[in-house]
């Protein structure tokens, strides 16, 4: 329907406003409500009264205000200029509105998304008289330093390209290229709009095969993630999501970064969006928030803002992914989002379910997480959404309803440990309840560096997960009680924990760790266990191992060996076993003396 609809308030209950009048509005559509013209969204049709979710504070508005609609669904506009901006969570620019309004944001405001004075530097890279199709790429243009943006047929149209701008500087306003249809013609500009809600399509979706390489030893070894996988990281108050989400956003080898802060304190969103413009990003020495598109939705900002603000940023991650880059999506925090879910459908007088949840809970989080995952796009080239949501279970109880459920549609479960955040473990990520179901996917890319990868893999994790078993029985009697090859268990277990598990984000060296050195950790500490296994049957004690100060020397090997001298790790290993074969030698020699 094209035009102009309008209508009248009749209902205000917070941000729920019910108007009569609109006859021929749309699920979804945009509506402009009060004197202040306040952006809202449909979300309801109940015969001929709409009901209205207003994105911004209501405060003064009554029955018999003005609404009106263009029949338009609520949309972000993708094009260059997304790439180092900061928005709220219906894409309004937060650094514009600050030069505009101060510290606080004017009700009804309105900027454009994306810089309709500034010009880029278009390519063009097929000729007109050309057939295209949905995807093709017509043309490029530098972003930013870190990005190459592709300028992409959008989906539904396909034709003969009759018109394409010459290379040149062009506005987003400007018309580059013709495609005639068999509907009439589409005239393009270097950005369109696209609906939030509806997922951008691709070709073919396929199984991811690569890890998302993050830096994190306990992530990348014991619980990785493939590119276009899904994860979760629910914890506690205080046990680090917002932080490890931070590690991850800055170190995982994604080409682009969509940080989503949904319903953070403030507080947090500001050491955000003042760290990143400053981080370098070490693979390439360029800052990292030139492939990073942020967007901040504070817990004090308007509830209905953050229910959208995670389909706002899935949907740039879309665009991207279509171009055929790596994107990786922090959705900090889920919990927040259902909270302000929850918060509507009260006022919508939805029946509760679980602890006051719309039963619609599980269906609203299944269909942001399919979003994720590794597609051959329309244009033939892969690309690849991973979505790792942070979860705020209250008093970090699991069994609550937005763990459960996200526990059923994610692949990957981070769960983190309150036990080892109080003890300033880092990342707190319970080994124990922690899971991955990604091992097969990606077992062929490990192997490729270490064929023996998945057996170290998991003959360290059984030494820290009998080590849990024996911490049972060591509270019970104490670990004199056990006998010497368990208390060695219990020493390579700390080992592991102290040496590999435990990572120091502020260390120069330690806070990010190559796959590689992180086979050679691992393989250090595995030859202490089956070197001192052996030692053990010959009569040495854990206490004469564990005083040998190449034993000692595995715990600074993380922070001491940079990812690009691992030689030092060989080194360290060949020194190991000969102060282990020399130890063998001296208690040889004792016992035939």
């Amino acid at each position: 329907m094209e035009g102009m609809l309008t209508g009248k308030v009749i209902s205000v209950n917070g941000p729920i406003v019910k108007a009569v009048g609109l006859q021929g509005i749309r699920m979804f559509d945009i509506a402009e409500v009060g004197p202040y013209r306040l952006i809202g969204e449909v979300i309801r049709l109940l015969e001929d009264i709409s009901v209205i979710q207003v994105y911004e504070d209501d405060t003064g508005l009554k029955p018999g205000d003005e609404v009106i609609s263009y029949c338009r669904p609520l949309s972000v506009l993708l094009g260059p200029g997304l790439i180092a901006n900061i928005y709220d969570g219906i894409q309004r620019p937060l650094v514009g509105i600050s030069e505009a309004c101060g510290c606080y944001i004017n009700k009804g405001i309105k900027l454009q998304p994306l810089d309709e004075k500034r010009k880029w530097e278009f390519k063009p890279l097929i000729k007109a008289g050309t057939r295209v199709k949905e995807g093709d790429v017509l043309g490029e243009l530098q972003e930013s330093p870190l990005v190459m943006h592709k300028i992409l047929i959008p989906p539904g149209v396909s034709g003969d390209l009759t018109k394409v701008a010459e290379e040149g500087s062009y506005t987003i306003s400007d018309d580059i290229y013709s495609v005639k249809t068999s509907d009439g013609v589409h005239n393009g500009r270097l950005a369109e709009y696209w609906p939030v809600r509806r997922p951008r399509p691709n070709r073919l979706r396929k199984k991811p095969n690569i890890p998302l390489i993050t830096g994190q030893r306990i992530i990348d070894s014991f619980f990785p993630i493939a590119r276009g996988g899904t994860a979760a990281i629910p914890g506690g108050f205080g046990t680090g999501k917002t932080m490890t989400q931070h590690a991850l956003a800055k170190w995982c080898n994604a080409d682009i970064i969509v940080y989503i802060g949904c319903g953070e304190r403030g507080n947090e969103m500001t050491d955000v969006l003042t760290d990143f413009p400053k981080l370098i990003d070490e693979r390439n020495g360029r800052p990292l928030i030139e492939r990073t598109v942020m967007i901040a939705n504070t817990s004090n900002m308007p509830v209905p803002a953050r229910e959208v603000s995670i389909y706002t940023g899935v949907t740039i991650a879309e665009y991207y992914r279509d171009m055929g880059y790596s994107v990786a999506v922090m959705a900090d925090s889920t919990s927040r989002w259902a909270e302000a879910l929850r918060e509507l459908s009260s006022r919508l007088g939805d029946m509760p379910a679980e602890e006051g949840f719309p039963p619609y809970l599980a269906t609203r989080l299944a269909e942001f997480y399919e979003r994720a995952g590794l597609v051959e796009t329309l244009s033939g080239k892969e690309g690849d959404i991973t979505i790792i949501g942070a979860v705020s279970p209250p008093g970090g109880d699991f069994s609550e309803p937005v763990t459960q459920h996200t526990s059923r549609f994610v692949r990957c479960f981070w769960a983190l440990d309150k036990g080892l955040a109080d003890a300033r473990h880092y990342p707190s990520i319970s080994w124990i309840d922690s899971y991955t179901e990604y091992l097969p996917d990606i077992e062929a890319w490990w192997k490729a560096l270490d064929s023996q990868w998945l057996s170290i893999r998991n003959e360290v994790m059984g030494i820290l997960l009998e080590d849990n078993r024996l911490q049972q029985v060591v509270k019970l009697v104490g670990s004199d009680a056990l006998p010497p090859g368990q208390q060695f268990i219990l020493f390579v277990a700390e080992t592991v924990k102290n040496a590999f598990l435990q990572q120091n984000a502020f260390d120069k060296t330690d806070k990010y760790c190559s796959p590689e050195k992180q086979l050679k950790l691992l393989k250090a500490i595995l030859g202490l266990y089956q070197k001192g296994t052996e030692l053990l049957k010959e009569g040495v004690t854990v206490k004469e191992i564990s005083a040998l100060d190449a034993v000692s020397e595995i715990v600074r090997l993380k922070s001491e060996v940079p990812n690009w001298e691992l030689d030092r790790c060989d080194e360290h290993g060949t020194r190991l076993a000969q102060c282990l074969d020399s130890l063998k030698a001296q208690k040889t020699a004792g016992a035939s003396a």
